[in-house]
Parts: C-alpha cells; sequence; structure tokens
C-alpha cells in the first residue's frame, strides 16, 4: 500500500437549504480548482437571520486532498 500525503485547505460554502447543500457548495465550487479531493471535515456551522427568519447555513468545512507526486510521467 502506497504512502498518504495531504495537503488540507479550509473552505466556506452557504445555502438557503440545508447545511448539506453549503457543504455540498464548497465541495462542487473547489471542484473546480482543486484535484484529488478526498475527506473533509465540518469545523463550524452557522446561520444568518434576517427578519427574524433564518435566511441561509453556513459551513466551514477542512478539506484534505492527495499531494501530486512530482515524479509521475505520463506513457508517451
Amino acid at each position: 500500500m502506497a504512502d498518504h500525503v495531504y495537503r488540507v485547505t479550509e473552505l466556506v460554502g452557504s445555502s438557503e437549504t440545508s447545511i448539506e447543500a453549503a457543504i455540498q457548495a464548497a465541495i462542487s465550487k473547489a471542484a473546480n480548482t482543486v484535484r484529488h479531493m478526498r475527506w473533509f471535515e465540518v469545523t463550524e456551522t452557522r446561520g444568518h437571520i434576517e427578519n427574524n427568519k433564518l435566511s441561509h447555513y453556513q459551513v466551514t468545512l477542512k478539506v484534505g486532498f492527495a499531494v501530486e507526486d512530482d515524479n509521475v510521467h505520463l506513457a508517451p
């Protein structure tokens, strides 16, 4: 089994629908620029209130992604 090395970055996602949707929003957006995401950990959960009603959820995540090996070469 190969050794695994991860880098961790912090993301904040928000949604008017749910905590799960806020998590998915953060991961989906990050997937546009971050490769090899493998895991996440929710570190904070917040909500925004407007006019005495829940307006949206906000979730802070730590996301781990695998570090690429510089020595990997693709076959011609």
